[in-house]
């Protein structure tokens, strides 16, 4: 998933219609009127296949896994590349986790039915043979403990210290209301950064790592006496836990939940404080925040507050709500910008829509290689140019009725046949390799266009798709500015 953690199987998918996805907008309790809105970009729930899956992983490749323990994480997370060009999240459960796979499949689907801003969406999951998976929406800013624990640039300020409390509180109290009451080992791992640098929470904790297992994997210094005592969590344990990732974000420290009391009862609060946020709060939003930690870390659940208490309490804390969290964190967003002045090819390339592409190459057809096929209908009529024509003819009927598979073998008889390479024939067998998930083929064929036509933009195009595809999405978008110059040098000599 985020830091942690897209699509057609050989089988159809089998989606799920969470009836939670139809309301836009849900009141928040305790946000004082606040209205905070689903997320409504989320794909709906599906099954995907395994084949899928370890596409988009490269084969469950080491190079893919974000876990913060790596492969030696209980359960693997890698990142993935899903085939509509998604980034996702991938949790694989270690062997036999889940027996069960209708079981599997429907807690996850359940699991899928809890949409919100806050959260890190589930978004589908496999159960084929041993393999259990689920998949979820990328968060590419790493998770709280990267920024809390083992931070490079800057150390969390206060104030997005305090919106990761208060964004973490609402998605537990959205799960509540949808009775998922129980979430299972919250800790700093469990938060991650979006794209906008928002934290959400994850939404694998939602379930246990195994049908019969335990909820806790983490240290038994920060459990919930419950646990301890029963091996069995209640929603109250989640307060516990909500109440010792308030403790991470005050210190900066993982701290076990009875040091910190004890600092708490001594009245030695700032010794609990983070020294490297000095000046950066008011000591009475520090006391209340302790305070609050306190409350929630009570040894009897019956005493410890519930979330609409909890919203309530740190609302007020929040001094800076109007600042972006991206701004607050020193986080940039990709700057990778597209060309404003893409043509309707290029734009077809930017957002990987293979159809339109299909259509714009066969409405371009041959028409970039001047003269080309006038060469050779002079040429002295044999049986050679005979075959020559009739190949290239039953290569361009497979492209055109998308039978690329036909499309390929007769463009690589062509190319052996031809005396002169032709950029076109390059490019159709380029965009069929990519239909056949052959995008390593692909490139090298776009590369060979280039070189019939060196500032041909559909060469440059095609290679940004294969990149895109193979994964290397700086150097795509470099070969779509390089598309973009083309087109507008092209037009600008058209115009003079």
């Amino acid at each position: 998933m985020g830091c942690f953690f897209s699509k057609n199987a050989s089988r159809p998918a089998r989606e799920h219609s969470p009836t939670s996805l139809h309301s836009s907008k849900n009141p928040d309790p305790g946000s004082r009127g606040d209205v905070v809105e689903q997320d409504s970009e989320v794909p709906t729930f599906k099954e995907y296949s395994l084949d899928e899956l370890r596409r988009a992983t490269n084969e469950f490749s080491k190079g893919n896994i974000v876990s913060e323990s790596g492969e030696k994480a209980p359960n693997v997370v890698y990142k993935g590349k899903l085939q509509n060009n998604q980034l996702v999240a991938i949790k694989r459960f270690s062997k036999l986790s889940w027996p069960d796979a209708q079981q599997f499949t429907a807690e996850a689907a359940g699991v899928g039915k809890v949409r919100h801003k806050r959260m890190v969406n589930l978004i589908g999951c496999c159960a084929e043979g041993d393999e259990r998976l689920l998949v979820a929406q990328y968060m590419p800013n790493d998770t709280l403990s990267k920024h809390l624990f083992h931070w490079e640039k800057q150390p969390l300020p206060w104030e997005m210290r305090v919106r990761v409390g208060y964004h973490v509180a609402e998605a537990l109290s959205h799960c509540s209301m949808l009775n998922r009451k129980l979430y299972h080992d919250l800790n700093a791992y469990r938060v991650l950064f979006d794209e906008d640098g928002d934290p959400r929470l994850s939404s694998f904790g939602l379930m246990k790592n195994s049908r019969d297992g335990k909820s806790y994997s983490t240290n038994l210094a920060y459990t919930p006496p419950e646990f301890l005592r029963t091996g069995r969590i209640i929603p109250e344990s989640v307060i516990f836990s909500y109440g010792t990732v308030l403790l991470d974000l005050l210190s900066g420290k993982h701290i076990p939940p009875s040091h910190a009391l004890d600092l708490i009862r001594g009245k030695n609060v700032l010794l609990l404080l983070d020294s490297s946020l000095e000046g950066q709060y008011a000591n009475d939003d520090a006391t209340k925040l302790i305070e609050l930690a306190s409350k929630c870390l009570q040894f009897e659940a019956r005493d410890r507050p519930d979330f609409k208490f909890l919203l309530s309490e740190v609302a007020p804390l929040q001094k800076q709500k109007e600042v972006a969290s991206k701004v607050l964190m020193g986080l940039t967003k990709n700057t990778n910008v597209l060309p404003t002045m893409l043509s309707p090819l290029g734009k077809a390339c930017a957002r990987m829509d293979l159809t339109a592409v299909h259509d714009i190459l066969l409405k371009t057809g041959y028409r970039d290689e001047e003269g080309a096929e006038n060469e050779l209908s002079f040429q002295e009529w044999t049986q050679q140019v005979q075959d020559i024509l009739n190949t290239k003819k039953f290569g361009d009927i497979a492209f055109r009725d998308k039978d690329f598979k036909n499309a390929i073998e007769y463009y690589s008889k062509l190319v052996a046949m031809m005396s002169a390479p032709s950029a076109t024939v390059f490019a159709r067998r380029a965009f069929s390799y990519l239909m056949n998930d052959q995008a390593e083929l692909a490139l090298r064929d776009a590369m060979q266009g280039q070189v019939c036509i060196p500032d041909w933009p559909i060469a440059f195009y095609l290679q940004a798709l294969a990149l895109s595809k193979l994964g290397m999405d700086t150097d795509a978008q470099d070969m779509l500015k390089d598309g973009a110059a083309f087109e507008a040098k092209r037009s600008n000599g058209w115009r003079n």
